[in-house]
């Protein structure tokens, strides 16, 4: 969803976004700070079933912004079900947020603390004829987001950062086959669900959101290899890929719903 001009808008920042898109100011922004104590149990709320194909796994792309791990998404070989949505969701691809330093990074907050990162795993709604479309449909999207807090060594993130040498300037990319985005997921599943939108410009509102409660862990020297790639492409003066979160929107009455006690 990231072409030429949002990514001007990106390193204008997302006090400016408003200006170009005018849905920045809309009632189902995104992210938001999850008040754990104002969220509503919801019994009704399934558990996720996700169903991960590694073959499925294409590349990894430093856009300007993030770095991104995409997946073929013609088959319902790697999809979600359940929880909060009904139908098939075919996963597109997975990024990540993050900070320049460990206590900010993460898009979400929980009772207003962030997380020096957040993992964000994009689906679309196989009702649609494909993801363009379906990212235009109040329904179109659901994104898995999890948590990511400084602890031990994450042996899956590190098949990941060992692609980042072929991938550090803005633009380039390379295959990464073979990756399981299940072994990214925390080992519990509880999660909290609202209504929203992608957070980052053409800012969307069709985003069903699932945010993990339970985050997953990555080493201090993985955050650092993070923070090693750079926003330029290369040629251009470097400038280190860090920040590159939107800050917490307001709820405007929408309800925040979790699927624990």
């Amino acid at each position: 969803m990231i072409d030429d001009n949002c990514i001007i808008l990106l390193f204008l920042g997302p006090d400016k976004w408003a200006d170009n898109y005018p849905i920045a100011n809309g009632p189902r922004q995104s992210p938001i700070d999850i008040v754990s104590g104002a969220s509503s149990y919801d019994k009704g709320l399934k558990p996720l079933k996700l169903k991960y194909d590694p073959s499925t796994c294409l590349e990894i792309l430093n856009n300007g912004h993030s770095f991104q791990v995409t997946f073929a998404d013609d088959t319902d070989s790697s999809t979600l079900k359940d929880g909060p949505i009904s139908g098939i969701y075919r996963l597109k691809q997975f990024h990540f947020h993050w900070g320049a330093s460990d206590d900010k990074g993460s898009e979400h907050t929980v009772n207003g603390t962030k997380y020096p990162a957040e993992l964000h795993l994009v689906h679309w709604n196989t009702k649609y004829a494909n993801f363009g479309e379906a990212a235009s449909k109040p329904d179109g999207l659901a994104v898995v987001g999890v948590f990511l807090q400084i602890g031990a060594q994450n042996a899956s993130l590190q098949t990941i950062i060992d692609a980042f040498t072929a991938i550090k300037a803005k633009g380039q990319q390379t295959t990464l086959a073979g990756f399981d985005p299940s072994t990214l997921l925390p080992g519990c599943l509880d999660y909290w669900t609202y209504e929203g939108s992608l957070t980052t410009p053409p800012l969307l509102e069709s985003v069903t959101w699932i945010v993990c409660k339970q985050p997953i862990s990555l080493s201090a020297d993985q955050m650092a290899k993070f923070r090693s790639l750079l926003f330029s492409a290369k040629g251009e003066a470097e400038c280190c890929m860090v920040d590159n979160y939107r800050p917490p929107q307001p709820l405007k009455g929408r309800s925040v719903r979790a699927s624990f006690q």
